[in-house]
């Protein structure tokens, strides 16, 4: 009698998890690209470059609270 596990070795790798995670580190890379770029050309006055990276530390801050 077999214990069961060896049906696990005959079916196919699942990478579901981790093609997840690489697609969430992808959109959440693509957020801050958005963020950055909305900041350099949609602004009426330019903020300096500490008040851009204050601004882009907040919002990785926030994005990270949504890990999977």
């Amino acid at each position: 009698m077999s214990d069961g596990n060896f049906n696990r070795s005959m079916l196919p790798y699942n990478s579901y998890q981790s093609g997840f995670r690489a697609g969430h580190a992808r959109m959440k890379h693509q957020a801050l690209e958005a963020l950055i770029a909305t900041l350099e050309e949609e602004l009426e006055n330019p903020l300096s470059t500490a008040e851009k990276e204050i601004i882009i530390r907040k919002f990785q801050c926030r994005l990270s609270k949504f890990t999977p």
